[in-house]
């Protein structure tokens, strides 16, 4: 599956059914440019487990606040619909398979 952009407007559709690592970023984040490949890994290996929506906080500020976005990158696990983990800042691939993994 590849990963999708996720807006203000279709959040809740794209994240409201399965599990969903919805990944809050912005193109001027150092840390955001790191964990991009990780994602990219992350989605080939377990990409039918999991579906990836990236987040662009600068355009859909709604979205973030209602998650209480303060330190991006914030990787939010979702099961359809609800938020069931969470993990801020640069994580390694393994760190967050295993984070998924727990919740598949």
């Amino acid at each position: 599956m590849a990963i999708t952009n996720a807006t203000d407007q279709n959040f809740t559709q794209e994240t409201s059914d399965g599990l969903v690592l919805a990944d809050f970023w912005a193109p001027w984040c150092g840390p955001c440019k790191m964990i991009a490949p990780v994602l990219e890994e992350l989605d080939q290996d377990m990409g039918e487990k999991v579906k990836i929506v990236k987040v662009d906080v600068d355009e859909n500020q709604e979205t973030a606040g209602k998650f209480g976005v303060m330190s991006i990158p914030t990787l939010l696990v979702i099961k359809d619909g609800e938020v069931v983990d969470k993990a801020v800042g640069f994580q390694p691939k393994e760190a967050l398979a295993e984070l998924l993994n727990k919740h598949a």
